[in-house]
């Protein structure tokens, strides 16, 4: 089972694993339908979005875990705002499965103004005043990131093509064609119905 999430989670995540220091390109939208592999998405700006997907896509589901199944070692992603001290507030954490480390590093990300993604290994953890504290770190540096109280915290699982419905949240990282067509080797749900909060 974890041998058959990783893969699902590194085939949804492909695009992430050749890249430093520069974000992938993503859709975020509300699945209208998918045929013969086409999924298309309405966009939160109304736009309608068609996305190719590989033969052999996958759909990797996120469930909500509570901020202490953070620990030493765990390997995360997490959309964040800088802050003047130097330290990033989390908006949202993902945490990979074990043996999985994909898009290590810091860029700039699009989940709201300013704000940038941070992947990587974190080390120490402590309980603060403003949230939980983690201490990560990745190839070319390190950062503190405070996950206050709220925070959606996820962690990756198998999901099954059977989950991907109309109405259905997803998130997609896709690669661009250049004839400007979207393709993707998977799609990302939230578990019941829930955005992806990434």
């Amino acid at each position: 089972m974890k041998s058959k999430l990783k893969l699902a989670v590194l085939l949804c995540l492909l695009p992430l694993a050749s890249i430093a220091q520069a974000a992938p390109d993503v859709v975020r939208g509300v699945i209208v339908s998918l045929a013969n592999d086409t999924l298309t998405l309405k966009s939160a700006d109304g736009a309608s979005l068609t996305v190719a997907l590989a033969k052999d896509w996958t759909v990797t589901l996120l469930k909500p875990i509570a901020v202490e199944a953070i620990e030493p070692g765990s390997f995360i992603g997490t959309a964040e705002i800088p802050q003047r001290d130097g330290t990033g507030r989390s908006l949202e954490v993902h945490v990979f499965p074990p043996g999985v480390k994909v898009g290590e590093g810091h860029y700039a990300w699009d989940l709201r103004k300013s704000s940038m993604m941070t992947n990587g290994t974190v080390g120490k953890v402590t309980a603060g005043a403003k949230g939980r504290e983690l201490d990560v770190t990745y190839s070319t540096g390190e950062r503190k990131i405070i996950v206050p109280p709220g925070v959606p915290i996820v962690q990756f699982t198998d999901g099954e093509r059977s989950q991907i419905k109309p109405g259905i949240s997803a998130f997609l990282i896709i690669k661009k064609t250049p004839s400007g067509g979207l393709t993707s080797n998977g799609i990302t749900i939230g578990e019941n119905g829930a955005a992806p909060p990434m």
